[in-house]
């Protein structure tokens, strides 16, 4: 698989995420996600905004589903997402029923080891459930609260070759990366590169950075898009 430029939408303006989302194609990205605080904000509406301003793009609904995984894999696929995502901590049965909805409706399932005890197993098992990808995932909370307590602030890349020889379906790693980090993720074997809080947007007012956006996101893409995946 070549290398993949995801943008994240964490944003809670859905005007705003749709011209960071025109501005981000323009500079290369290959799909769009709605974030979760897009989700909360504007749900299927937003998704369907996103499937309309951009009807060829492939996008994400970034769910984070724990419960009810048919139905809201269902409706999101409807209003227009291609990926969803569901947490590896959620009954097997709920992953389970993610997948199904995903066939039932031309949706691709995403599977996040968020929080796991164990990332790697975490990681299997998802497979095994039947996601077609796998999203690494230290999450904010665990990052900030982890440092605030003055230890070392865990990172996706101490663990990612391991997660990705543990499975045979494309990863993504997610979480707290610096822009060399991120682009760096297919020398690892990650070939899906999340680009969202702290690279291009502020993750604690979840607006976008100050700065030239889309000549930094042009620069991103290009130096992601040039390599091979390891």
């Amino acid at each position: 698989m070549k290398p993949i430029v995801q943008i994240s939408l964490d944003l809670t303006n859905l005007e705003e995420a749709l011209a960071t989302a025109e501005l981000a194609l323009r500079a290369g990205v290959d799909w769009l996600e709605a974030g979760t605080p897009l989700l909360l904000a504007e749900g299927l509406h937003g998704v369907k905004a996103l499937r309309e301003a951009f009807p060829q793009t492939p996008i994400v609904a970034d769910l984070k589903t724990m419960d009810g995984g048919y139905l809201e894999a269902e409706m999101m696929a409807k209003a227009g997402a291609t990926h969803v995502v569901v947490m590896a901590r959620a009954h097997p049965e709920t992953i389970k029923c993610v997948v199904k909805a995903g066939a039932d409706f031309g949706a691709k399932v995403m599977g996040d080891n968020l929080a796991c005890p164990d990332m790697i197993q975490g990681a299997k098992e998802l497979e095994d459930l039947g996601c077609d990808y796998v999203i690494h995932h230290i999450g904010y909370d665990e990052r900030r609260g982890i440092a605030a307590a003055g230890h070392r602030m865990p990172s996706p890349l101490d663990q990612l070759r391991e997660v990705v020889a543990a499975v045979s379906i494309p990863v993504q790693a997610v979480g707290g990366l610096s822009l060399e980090q991120a682009i760096a993720c297919p020398k690892y074997g990650a070939p899906l590169v999340v680009l969202g809080a702290p690279l291009t947007i502020d993750a604690d007012a979840f607006k976008t950075a100050d700065g030239n956006l889309e000549e930094s996101l042009k620069l991103i893409c290009d130096a992601v898009h040039n390599q091979e995946v390891a």
